[in-house]
């Protein structure tokens, strides 16, 4: 039977039966990864049938994020390959790391990886070179637990009991069987672009990014995100909450509340670090500045680092940054934009000079009458008046708060920068890392249904967007911080994911935001459910997007 299918642009009559990579140009194949047919993604090897006649399909490169998430699992499924070749008794774990890069580290002790590194390098390159087929398999669950149990991968015998299907997919490429929870590339020989490093205690992986032309970016050394990390790391493993088999079995033995009570207690022990610090330097510290991404909970935690400062005697003003917006003509004027077309995330946004003069003043015990910017006028009215008594910090909280030219009348060393971020270092299992980036759009989508009235498909539609603007203005200021506070909250997936998957399950294959909703799906899946939410505690991070804050009443 034939079928018939744009591709690529071309109307084309096809054979039912015929995979998408016999329609690619020989010239072609290197520089594509995966499809999309219709909303969906789907491998290169998928296989036309009946009910893609009509459907437009797609090919996707690097500069596609979709694509580039395919390309990265591909190349650490290389990685593992050659790992199981040559140290077949050997396990290794892939984590998220420094300067958008994924790191391969060893789990086997007394493994001396420096003597490693370039025997793998080399076998990673003949692998490629090789061009293998890695090709999908379908088994039942009894059948993957024997394979995974042939190739020591313990770890994701335990998932398969979280499944809900009956059947699981494999990749196969020669005789080595791996999943990591991702699709694949055709071949191994796709895999042409990438760098691998010795980085202690174990090697670096960079591969071409989607937002960067595709290209891999320069390694940087961000020893304050480094160190976060590496702390996440210690407090994960010290508390066994690697993986997302560690946070099942607590809820599976009864341990919900210890294990809910023990996460807390971290953030409670980062907020009297905090304290700590700006109590000791109180003589010098005038402001107090805060900035994070998108849904790192950065609202209750200025709730709760004011109260903590509060219980040391120090009774610090909070100063919104948001009320020194310039009104909407004048930032039109600045952008030389219409006003559907402004970059509202812009610094030049804000009226810095006035801001500046206000701090000054401040600090130097002045009174200062603030602004109060009125969102539906799009206007500055005038606000209270206010005077700031000596070892009493400001507190600013934004998108901007740690650039230093929004704060450059304040010498550094008056200063206290603060970065909030959930910084997880979570498994599904050992080759599969998960992204913060994804929890924090989970946290956002519920928080947006729950209290602004918006579809989780109206959340996913803006979320490229809010991601353009933490590249742009937040990360490249995150090493200048002081304190790094790690939001991450490792019970939060079994929490949100009842709203979550309520939400994300009316957006329908049809729908253009289908493909990040399944993505998300695919990784709650694996998660119990935490019912009971009243064991949370009201000044809880998590509270800001479920509901129930005391800091809301």
């Amino acid at each position: 039977m034939m079928i018939k299918v744009n591709f690529n642009g071309k109307e084309l009559s096809v054979k039912e039966g015929t995979r998408v990579l016999d329609l690619v140009d020989e010239k072609e194949k290197r520089s594509h990864v995966v499809c999309q047919v219709g909303a969906q993604i789907k491998e290169l090897r998928y296989i036309l049938s009946e009910r893609n006649d009509g459907m437009t399909i797609r090919l996707l490169n690097l500069s596609d994020a979709e694509a580039g998430r395919v390309y990265s699992a591909s190349l650490r499924y290389i990685v593992a390959m050659a790992f199981y070749r040559l140290f077949p008794d050997v396990k290794i774990r892939f984590f998220y790391n420094i300067s958008r890069s994924i790191s391969c580290e060893a789990l086997t002790k007394n493994f001396n990886m420096s003597r490693a590194v370039e025997r793998i390098s080399e076998e990673v390159r003949r692998i490629i070179e090789a061009d293998l087929p890695i090709e999908r398999v379908t088994v039942t669950i009894e059948e993957a637990e024997e394979i995974y149990r042939k190739f020591h991968l313990d770890d994701k015998i335990e998932i398969l009991q979280y499944r809900p299907e009956k059947t699981v997919h494999l990749y196969k490429c020669g005789e080595y069987y791996n999943y990591l929870h991702s699709y694949m590339v055709p071949s191994t020989g796709c895999i042409h672009n990438y760098k691998l490093a010795p980085y202690s205690p174990g090697i670096i992986i960079q591969y071409p990014r989607h937002d960067l032309d595709a290209t891999i970016p320069e390694f940087k050394e961000e020893a304050t995100y480094c160190k976060t990390l590496q702390r996440a790391y210690n407090w994960a493993e010290k508390t066994q909450v690697q993986t997302v088999n560690d946070i099942n079995r607590k809820i599976d033995r009864g341990e919900i509340l210890e294990f809910v009570q023990m996460c807390e207690a971290y953030h409670n022990r980062q907020l009297a670090e905090l304290g700590d610090a700006i109590e000791k330097e109180i003589g010098d510290v005038r402001l107090v500045a805060i900035a994070g991404p998108s849904s790192s909970g950065k609202t209750t935690f200025c709730n709760r680092l004011r109260i903590e400062l509060l219980s040391r005697g120090i009774a610090p003003v909070t100063i919104s940054l948001d009320d020194y917006y310039f009104e909407k003509e004048k930032i039109c004027e600045i952008q030389e934009r219409p006003s559907e077309k402004l970059d509202l995330e812009n610094i030049n946004c804000l009226d810095i000079e006035q801001f500046n003069k206000d701090l000054f003043d401040l600090i130097n015990g002045e009174e200062v009458t603030l602004p109060r910017f009125n969102f539906q006028t799009g206007k500055r009215e005038r606000g209270k008046t206010i005077r700031v008594e000596q070892n009493v910090p400001i507190i600013i909280e934004g998108i901007h708060a740690l650039n230093e030219k929004l704060t450059k009348s304040i010498p550094k060393h008056q200063k206290f920068k603060i970065y909030i971020a959930p910084h997880a270092q979570l498994n599904i299992d050992n080759h599969s890392p998960m992204s913060v980036t994804n929890t924090r759009l989970i946290r956002r989508i519920v928080r947006d249904m729950k209290f602004r009235n918006c579809p989780a498909a109206s959340t996913i539609d803006m979320w490229q967007s809010v991601r353009n603007g933490e590249f742009r203005w937040i990360y490249p200021n995150q090493e200048n911080a002081d304190y790094v506070f790690n939001s991450s909250l490792g019970y939060e997936l079994c929490v949100l994911k009842k709203q979550a998957m309520e939400a994300l399950t009316q957006i329908t294959s049809a729908d253009p935001q289908y493909l990040v909703a399944n993505r998300l799906i695919k990784t709650l899946k694996y998660f119990r459910v935490i019912e009971d939410d009243s064991i949370i505690p009201c000044n809880s991070l998590i509270r800001e997007f479920i509901g129930g804050s005391c800091f809301k009443v």
